[in-house]
């Protein structure tokens, strides 16, 4: 949890824009897939997109998809960039890195892929 540390969050309309930065303070992840994940309150922590280790590839939540867009910066570091936002994307945004390299659609919502997170940034989208 120590290890990577999240950005960006804050207030925004519904239909607005956010960017969301993840960023390792400890150590790099060079050969290591990231991702995001949310949680709202009273809701469980839910997937919502992942990049693999070398950006080349990524899979999104279908709630999100056409929306975000998650982008490898470097080993340090990564984005989430996020449109036309709705007021139900509105939680507390984690950053994960795997232990593994990459993920698709059979593993990347599998908890016990992700094991390094940040301590959240808080996203609002409401009038």
């Amino acid at each position: 949890q120590g290890e990577l540390v999240e950005t960006g969050g804050g207030l925004v309309l519904p239909g607005g824009s956010l960017r969301l930065s993840c960023a390792a303070s400890g150590r790099t992840f060079v050969t290591n897939a990231m991702g995001w994940f949310r949680q709202a309150p009273g809701k469980e922590r839910e997937f919502v997109a992942a990049v693999s280790w070398t950006g080349g590839s990524s899979f999104y939540s279908d709630l999100v998809k056409g929306r975000f867009t998650i982008t490898r910066e470097n080993a340090n570091m990564m984005t989430l960039q996020m449109n036309s936002l709705k007021p139900e994307d509105t939680a507390v945004y984690y950053c994960s890195a795997s232990q593994y390299g990459s993920c698709g659609a059979d593993d990347c919502s599998d908890s016990t892929r992700w094991n390094h997170w940040g301590q959240g940034t808080q996203v609002t989208v409401s009038s």
